[in-house]
């Protein structure tokens, strides 16, 4: 491979979302039912509040791009859904989730080793769908480019955010190798355009598609072997 730049995706590839995410959500709750005199607020449960926001995303999908004002129409449409609708409670649940969302995620212990190594060979870049911005999440100053979805309002595996990507990184496809846990999103994007892809699949999980990646990891560690490092 003629390697110069490898992209990284970011929620759960370099931390645990899903856990952040969820954790956040339990705090809003609790500030949630502290505040909100109905009964259908004491048995919402985190799991529809995660449904009532992917539904408002389908909603407003190629409309609204910021994830943070989505969050905030989801937590208007929560209060809605309990029977409690107030656009000044939905914004201060906004600042409690934003907290916790962004104060408590923590980098999956393998990121930081393998970043060190890399930096010294390649251009390292953070190419997302979320809005894990690295200043976020301790990870300031560790990449030349970032890119998300939400500033160039194009998604993965959509081929123009690989574009934007290797236009701020100064390489060609062949020399971007992408890396991220989604084989729709990453490893498909990576190899729409001709990008070799690597898959880090952490849980082990089968890969009942048709989207075969170039390699297969379970440990980003693996990736220094993969490059000869």
């Amino acid at each position: 491979m003629n390697i110069s730049t490898i992209s990284f995706d970011g929620d759960m590839t370099l931390w645990d979302f899903l856990e952040v995410m969820r954790h956040s959500l339990k705090q809003t709750l609790l500030e949630m039912q502290e505040r909100v005199p109905t009964q259908r607020v004491t048995e919402l449960t985190i799991d529809e509040m995660i449904w009532i926001r992917n539904q408002y995303a389908d909603e407003v999908k190629g409309k609204i791009w910021n994830l943070e004002e989505i969050r905030m129409g989801a937590f208007e449409r929560t209060l809605e859904h309990v029977g409690y609708p107030d656009k000044n409670l939905a914004a201060h649940l906004n600042t409690i989730y934003r907290k916790h969302r962004f104060e408590d995620i923590e980098l999956y212990p393998d990121v930081i080793p393998t970043f060190n190594v890399l930096a010294q060979h390649f251009k390292l870049g953070l190419l997302s769908n979320g809005n894990t911005y690295p200043e976020r999440c301790g990870l300031e100053d560790r990449f030349d480019f970032v890119v998300f979805s939400q500033d160039v309002q194009v998604e993965k595996p959509d081929p123009k955010i690989f574009e934007v990507a290797t236009q701020q990184a100064g390489c060609e496809f062949s020399q971007l190798l992408h890396v991220g846990d989604s084989l729709e999103n990453d490893v498909a994007g990576a190899k729409n355009v001709g990008a070799p892809s690597v898959w880090l699949n952490r849980e082990r999980i089968s890969n009942n598609t048709d989207i075969q990646p170039d390699y297969e990891i379970t440990t980003l560690e693996e990736i220094l072997a993969i490059l000869g490092l």
